[in-house]
């Protein structure tokens, strides 16, 4: 195919030289309605390219097939038998991925690290999860994937589950062994939806993990926007064999969608998949060897230490990691990850990702070069220079293994839609979690609703938003409540 194409932009770029003139939304009408103090921030440019797919970007009936066409064109630049646009974000992508796979009370196999938007799914579809753990490492205090096993001895126990899904790369870029647990899926007859939203670059280097599809999962949903060149929210979900039909896919995507998809992201998405087929092995080559200088630099900074594949694979370990997330271990510091990330962003306007209460995130693409590494790495060595002048961590008290997993005594669904109470912590030991308490980023929810919570849990979340820990979704965000069902946990 021609990847020299890029039907979206192309067409961006017709409907502006022929002048069109809409008496459709937006109501902006090419910028003209828009407020100057807000074209001033944002440029004309973006409001000259905000338009309608439909009689707008292409006519009326879409007779000039923009969208399905670019679509092609990043499936084919991937391997993918098919491939949708979504401008809602991979959390969109996956729960439509999980409709196609499992009905409501129907079992799915789901690895308990997963991000919330997958148990925001299980909520909206009542699919009735099947937890496969993940392998704590209690000496890192992280999460490594589920490996193959517990997928197995979980569809052993469950052998009426309709799939499976998992999440790789995870936020701390450490990956599963994607290929072994599709063909035990396969073995059974059923799907394997991969939630790879860390890694839509992964196919176009052979330096990288191998990706979703090359591993022979079924589904696979990436988000664009985080490792690629995509506006936020954006996202492109693929599907091969036939296990999950295009039009099964398409139908539960259509159901969740919206029906005034921004162009803007559409267009982003289609030129990335352009310079990705064109540029992307060269720009990724130099963003791997950059990633591997950083590193090296980082870790001759007194008192950090950058994870590796030594801290994150092998076994009982990931099966693979990409090397572009930077972790940054502080356990040799006297400060904590909040305090660290807090600190760079007001005194070097650093912004990192990930940060807890002993490692920081830095997050690299082949967008970064000398002058962004250079920033970060005097940041990184001057907060080390000021350690002594930064509060020290406060004692936060981890769970173990046993005590983090909890016991799911209702459907997320039902604990989520019942009848609920806001209640002191204190009382809420021993209660029906009725919402999400989600330490973000990463985004991996420690409770989920219909979870019975223990003391070891309810301890560590609120000793960990008294350190710094945001928890977004939580009713209180101070952990000084909770909000649990009225149910008993003995009712069923």
């Amino acid at each position: 195919m021609d990847h020299s194409e890029a039907p979206v932009l192309d067409a961006l770029a017709a409907y502006q030289a022929k002048d069109q003139l809409p008496f459709t939304p937006p109501g902006h009408k090419q910028g003209r309605g828009a407020d100057p103090r807000v074209r001033a921030v944002l440029g004309d440019a973006l409001f000259r390219a905000d338009m309608l797919a439909v009689s707008g970007l292409d006519d009326r009936t879409m007779s000039h097939k923009v969208m399905e066409r670019a679509e092609v064109l990043m499936a084919d630049a991937v391997g993918a038998e098919h491939t949708f646009f979504s401008t809602c974000g991979s959390s969109l992508s996956v729960k439509a991925a999980m409709l196609s796979v499992a009905g409501p009370h129907q079992k799915l196999l789901v690895g308990r690290d997963v991000h919330k938007s997958v148990i925001s799914g299980l909520i909206l579809a009542g699919i009735r999860p099947v937890w496969v753990d993940p392998q704590w490492d209690t000496g890192l205090h992280l999460a490594h994937p589920p490996v193959p096993d517990a997928f197995r001895a979980a569809f052993e126990e469950h052998p009426d589950a309709r799939g499976a899904l998992v999440t790789s790369p995870t936020p701390y870029g450490t990956c599963a062994d994607v290929g072994a647990i599709a063909e035990l899926c396969h073995r059974r007859g059923v799907p394997l939806i991969v939630d790879e939203a860390w890694g839509a670059h992964l196919p176009f280097h052979p330096d990288l993990p191998t990706w979703a599809m090359d591993a022979g999962a079924d589904v696979c949903v990436t988000s664009v926007h985080k490792m690629g060149s995509g506006l936020e929210q954006g996202s492109v979900f693929h599907l091969q064999g036939d296990l999950v039909t295009k039009d099964t896919l398409a139908a539960r995507a259509d159901l969740l969608d919206t029906t005034s998809p921004s162009v803007l992201v559409y267009a982003a998405l289609d030129g990335w998949r352009r310079q990705m087929v064109e540029h992307g092995r060269e720009l990724l080559t130099e963003a791997l060897a950059r990633a591997h200088r950083v590193r090296a630099a980082i870790q001759d900074i007194g008192g950090l230490h950058v994870n590796g594949r030594a801290d994150f694979c092998g076994a009982g370990r990931a099966a693979d990691l990409d090397p572009l997330q930077v972790f940054i271990d502080l356990s040799d510091v006297p400060f904590d990850g909040y305090t660290a990330a807090d600190w760079l962003r007001r005194n070097h306007h650093i912004n990192l990702h990930t940060s807890d209460h002993r490692r920081v995130n830095a997050q690299l693409t082949y967008a970064d070069d000398d002058i962004t590494t250079t920033r970060l790495l005097d940041g990184l060595r001057d907060l080390v220079a000021h350690a002594d002048e930064l509060p020290a961590a406060p004692d936060i008290r981890l769970p173990d293994p046993g005590e983090l997993r909890l016991h799911q005594a209702t459907l997320p669904r039902d604990a989520f839609f019942g009848e609920v109470e806001q209640i002191p912590a204190e009382r809420a030991v021993g209660r029906i979690c009725a919402e999400m308490l989600t330490p973000y980023p990463p985004g991996v929810p420690a409770v989920l609703p219909g979870e019975v919570l223990d003391q070891a849990v309810v301890d560590y979340l609120r000793g960990g938003a008294r350190a710094g820990m945001l928890i977004p979704d939580a009713a209180d965000g101070t952990l000084d409540t909770i909000r649990v069902s009225v149910r008993d946990v003995d009712a069923d």
